[in-house]
């Protein structure tokens, strides 16, 4: 049995095949039951477009690479849900690539998207070399998300505002009554940026002589080593803020393997506002990061891009929250 074609479609739906065609674009010069016939007859005939037919007549492939820095990082989830959300709706697909693989195969980070065509990228996260970016930006739309380095010139880029967040959980922490407050720190820009907000805003507070900063590589295990370190000293700290989630819950493990009780003896906060930070039996005390509204505005980036392409790069910062859970509390001495 042959697959249902175009003029299958039409002849169901009672319209012409340049109708079919405008409603599978997405066009809204469609009157509403004219397109709700059209989607009818495509959901009982089980018609699929061709892919490779409509990407000759329109030069497009309708599809967006992906580069992603970290598969392994749980905050990319939220914003990925976001960006394909969006592109979906404007009838785009997105190919995924590990970037750590292209890195250790020494390729071009967005060379093998271009072999393949796709109609725009977004890079998810930092990359070791942002400026490899800039032959690709050269050829089609490039929009970096969850980032805070320098990018190319005329490349978006779309994070949470790292700053305001890490002030809105030291002064939580502060409001609480804690004086000795931790930071385990992390690398790059965005670890930078979360650590000088902890340093100026202890410091506004008249309290930069018992803030500490212990650094870490963003993991668990170096969560778990930082917060041991900064445990065993005889002026440990009351609370320990952690630069993401992953390295709070190996800070909540260092506190239970040493016999303290979290919050009562240590609180701990994480950021991300990971599915992680959300588990019942850990209920941390984090930043939400946008990771959801980060990727719906990067998808947004590049639809602009498409209509109006050219142009200097736009950064946009997303406003974190504080979700203030089960794992902060006053210290039981200040």
């Amino acid at each position: 049995m042959r697959p249902p074609t175009i003029r299958d479609v039409a002849e169901r739906a009672g319209v012409s095949k340049s109708l079919v065609s405008l409603v599978l674009r997405g066009s809204t010069q469609v009157r509403p039951e004219k397109r709700d016939a059209v989607l009818r007859a495509v959901r009982e005939l089980g018609y699929r477009p061709n892919a490779a037919a409509r990407s000759l007549s329109e030069q497009r492939t309708r599809t967006i690479g992906v580069l992603l820095h970290d598969l392994r990082n749980p905050w990319y989830v939220d914003l990925l849900d976001g960006l394909n959300s969006l592109l979906h709706t404007a009838g785009l697909r997105t190919v995924l690539a590990d970037a750590r693989l292209n890195r250790r195969t020494g390729q071009d980070p967005a060379g093998p998207f271009l072999d393949l065509g796709v109609d725009g990228l977004v890079v998810v996260g930092t990359l070791p070399d942002p400026a490899a970016l800039a032959p690709a930006a050269a050829r089609i739309p490039v929009v970096v998300a969850g980032a805070r380095e320098e990018v190319p010139p005329g490349v978006d880029l779309v994070a949470g505002d790292d700053t305001r967040g890490a002030r809105l959980v030291t002064e939580h922490l502060i409001g609480l009554g804690h004086r000795r407050i931790a930071h385990i720190a992390g690398y790059g820009a965005v670890g930078g940026l979360r650590r000088r907000s902890f340093e100026a805003t202890v410091r506004a507070h008249g309290l930069a002589e018992g803030a500490l900063v212990e650094p870490s590589d963003m993991t668990e295990e170096g969560g778990y080593r930082a917060t041991v370190r900064l445990l065993g000293r005889a002026d440990r700290p009351t609370a320990v803020l952690a630069v993401n989630d992953i390295a709070a819950v190996g800070a909540l493990s260092a506190a239970a393997e040493l016999g303290l009780r979290v919050p009562h003896d240590l609180s701990v906060t994480g950021y991300d506002n990971t599915a992680v930070a959300r588990l019942r039996h850990l209920w941390l005390t984090t930043v939400d990061h946008a990771g959801h509204e980060v990727g719906r505005r990067a998808a947004r980036c590049l639809l602009d891009r498409f209509d109006r392409p050219g142009g200097e790069g736009r950064t946009h910062l997303a406003a974190p929250t504080l979700e203030i859970r089960g794992t902060t509390a006053p210290p039981l001495t200040a």
